[in-house]
C-alpha cells in the first residue's frame, strides 16, 4: 500500500478542462506535453498505416497492390513520419509534462516559447502529410533524401514540401531544446544537484543539447538541396563541380546523433521504471548518468559508418569502425546496470515493467547487429539490404517505441488520474512483442540472402517469399496490438480506476503532487537530499509515526 506523501487531500485538477480556445492558447507545460503526446500518437497511426501498405505490397512476389511510384512515396513518408513526427516529438511531450514536475519547478523557463514549439511541430507535420496532394505527389527519394535522386530526379513539389516541413520541424525542436536546457540548468528545486536529478531528466537535457548541435547541420544541408532544386546552384551535382558525397557527410553527421536523440530519453524511461518495479535503487546511478553524456559525445564521431560503401580511404573506414564499436561501451554500461538493478529485486511484472524489459531485450539484439554493421567488411556485404532495415527497427522501434509505451503506462495515472487496464495492457505488450520479432527478425535473414531495401516488388526467390510473408503477418499482429491500446485508452478514460498521488510507490518528485497535478504543480516541494526524494520522505514519515 503506497504511503500518501502529500499532506493535503488529493485534488482533482481542472487544468485539463476548458473550452477549445483555452487549449489553443495554453502555455501550461502539462497541456503542451499532452498536446505533443496526442498529436504524435495520431501521426504514429498514420505512420503505422503507411507501414502496413509497405508490408502488404511485399506480402507476395510480383505484387501490384500499389504502384512503384506510390510505394516510393509511402516508404519515404513512413520513415520521415516515424522519426520526425513521432519519436522525437513524443519524447518532447514526455519532457514537457514531466521535467518541471521532476525537478520541482512550476513551469518551463519560457512558457510562450514552449507553446510556439508545439504549434511549429503541428504545422510542420501538416505540411509533410499534405505533400501527398502536391503536384507530382509526396517526396519519393527515401527518408535520407540522397542526391541526385532528391534533386535531379525528383520533379514536382513533393520534395520541396518535404524540405519545408523539415525546416519547420527543426525550428520547433530547437525552440523546445533551448527551453529544456534553460529549465533544467536554472530551475531545479533546492538540494537537487546534478547527481540528484532523475535519470530521465539527465537524458532529456542531453537530448536537448544534441538537438542544438546537430539540427543546424541538417538545416544547412536541406537548404543547399533546396537551392540546387530551385535556384540553379550545383552544390551536390558532380557534373557542375559539386559533390554528391558532401550531402551524405552533412546528413549523416546529423543521423547517428539523431538515433541517440530518439534512444536516450527512452533509456531514461527505463532507468526510472526498473527501480520502481524491482523495489531497488538504480544500480550505479553515477555510471548511468555519465554514460548518457558519453553516448552523446561518441555519437558525433561515428557518422561515416553509414558511408562505408562510398569509397572512403581504408584509414577512415578503420577509424569510424572503431569509434562505432567504442560507443557500445557506455551503452553496455547502461544495460549491465539495468540488469544489476533487476538482480535479486522484488520484481513486479506490471505492464510498464514488461515494456521496459522488452526494451532491454530487443534493443540489445539491435545493438549486436549494429556491431556487425560497424565492421566495414561485413557492411560492404549487407549495405542497402533488409539486414539494415532489421537493425534500424530493432534499435528504433524495439528501442524507442517500447520505451515510450513503458513511459505511457507508467505515467498515465499521473497525467490523467486513472490507471490503464492491466489485462489489456499485457495483451498489447505481448502482441506487439510477438509481432515485432516476427516482422523484423526474418528481415535479417532475407537481407543476408541479398534482398535490397527500398524495392517495391521481387520475384519468387527461394526463401524470400516465406520471410516476407512472415514479416507482413508480424506487422499486422503489431497493428492489432496497437488497436488494443486504443481500446484501453477509450475504455479507461471514464471507467478506469482512480489513481492516487503515488500508485507505484515511486521515488521521484512528480509523484509527490496530485494525480493529475494542479495548474501550479505543487503546494510545497520537499528539500531534496538524494536521487530518491520520495523514498527519503516516506522513511522520515515512518520514523516519525514510530514504524
Amino acid at each position: 500500500m503506497a504511503v500518501n506523501v502529500e499532506s493535503v487531500r488529493p485534488y482533482r485538477a481542472d487544468w485539463r478542462r476548458g473550452k477549445v480556445a483555452s487549449w489553443l492558447t495554453t502555455v501550461d507545460h502539462k497541456r503542451i506535453g499532452i498536446l505533443y503526446i496526442w498529436t504524435s500518437l495520431a501521426f504514429f497511426a498514420v505512420g503505422g498505416v503507411l507501414a502496413l501498405l509497405i508490408r502488404t505490397q511485399l506480402l507476395t512476389p510480383d505484387e501490384s497492390f500499389i504502384t512503384k511510384n506510390s510505394y516510393n512515396e509511402v516508404v519515404t513518408m513512413h520513415g520521415t513520419t516515424m522519426i520526425f513526427l513521432v519519436v522525437v516529438p513524443i519524447l518532447a511531450g514526455f519532457g514537457n509534462y514531466l521535467v518541471p514536475l521532476m525537478i520541482g519547478a512550476r513551469d518551463m523557463a519560457f512558457p510562450r516559447l514552449n507553446a510556439l514549439s508545439y504549434w511549429f511541430f503541428l504545422f510542420g507535420g501538416i505540411v509533410l502529410l499534405l505533400s501527398f496532394f502536391a503536384k507530382g505527389g509526396a517526396a519519393s527519394s527515401g527518408w535520407t533524401a540522397y542526391v541526385p535522386l532528391s534533386t535531379l530526379h525528383s520533379p514536382g513539389n513533393g520534395q520541396d514540401l518535404w524540405i519545408l516541413g523539415l525546416h519547420i520541424l527543426t525550428i520547433a525542436s530547437l525552440a523546445g531544446a533551448i527551453n529544456f536546457i534553460v529549465t533544467v540548468h536554472n530551475m531545479r528545486t533546492p538540494g537537487m544537484s546534478w547527481m540528484r536529478i532523475p535519470l530521465f531528466v539527465w537524458t532529456i537535457v542531453t537530448y536537448a543539447w544534441m538537438l542544438v548541435i546537430v539540427l543546424p547541420v541538417l538545416s544547412a544541408g536541406l537548404t543547399l538541396m533546396l537551392l540546387d532544386r530551385q535556384a540553379g546552384t550545383h552544390f551536390f551535382d558532380p557534373a557542375h563541380g559539386g559533390n554528391a558525397i558532401l550531402y551524405q557527410h552533412v546528413f549523416w553527421f546529423f543521423g547517428p546523433p539523431e538515433v541517440y536523440i530518439m534512444i536516450l530519453p527512452a533509456m531514461g524511461i527505463v532507468s526510472e521504471v526498473l527501480p520502481v518495479f524491482s523495489r531497488k535503487p538504480i544500480f550505479g546511478y553515477k555510471a548511468v548518468a555519465i554514460s548518457t553524456a558519453g553516448i552523446a559525445f561518441y555519437s558525433m564521431l561515428v557518422w561515416a559508418h553509414h558511408m562505408f560503401a562510398v569509397g572512403l580511404p581504408i584509414g577512415l573506414d578503420i577509424f569510424f569502425m572503431l569509434s562505432s564499436m567504442v560507443i557500445a561501451v557506455p551503452t553496455g554500461v547502461k544495460i549491465f546496470n539495468w540488469l544489476a538493478t533487476i538482480w535479486r529485486g522484488n520484481i513486479s511484472f506490471d505492464t510498464p515493467m514488461l515494456w521496459v524489459l522488452g526494451f532491454i531485450g530487443v534493443f540489445t539484439i539491435g545493438g549486436l547487429s549494429g556491431i556487425f554493421l560497424a565492421a566495414f567488411p561485413i557492411d560492404w556485404q549487407v549495405t542497402d539490404t533488409y539486414f539494415v532495415v532489421a537493425h534500424l527497427h530493432y534499435v528504433l522501434f524495439g528501442g524507442s517505441i517500447f520505451g515510450i509505451f513503458g513511459g505511457l503506462y507508467y505515467w498515465w495515472p499521473k497525467m490523467f488520474g486513472r490507471l490503464l487496464d492491466e489485462r489489456l495492457g499485457k495483451w498489447h505488450f505481448w502482441l506487439v512483442l510477438l509481432g515485432f520479432n516476427l516482422a523484423f527478425m526474418p528481415q535479417h535473414f532475407v537481407g543476408m540472402l541479398g534482398m535490397p531495401r527500398r524495392v517495391y516488388t521481387y520475384h519468387a526467390h527461394g526463401l524470400w517469399e516465406a520471410y516476407n510473408m512472415a514479416s507482413t503477418i508480424g506487422s499486422y499482429l503489431m497493428g492489432l496490438g496497437m488497436l488494443i491500446f486504443v481500446w484501453n485508452v477509450i475504455k479507461t478514460s471514464r471507467t478506469g480506476p482512480r489513481a492516487d498521488n503515488d500508485p507505484w510507490l515511486a521515488d521521484t518528485l512528480e509523484w509527490y503532487t496530485t494525480s493529475p497535478p494542479p495548474p501550479w504543480n505543487f503546494d510545497k516541494v520537499p528539500y531534496v537530499t538524494s536521487a530518491r526524494p520520495l523514498r527519503d520522505l516516506r522513511r522520515r514519515l515512518e520514523e516519525t509515526r514510530g514504524f
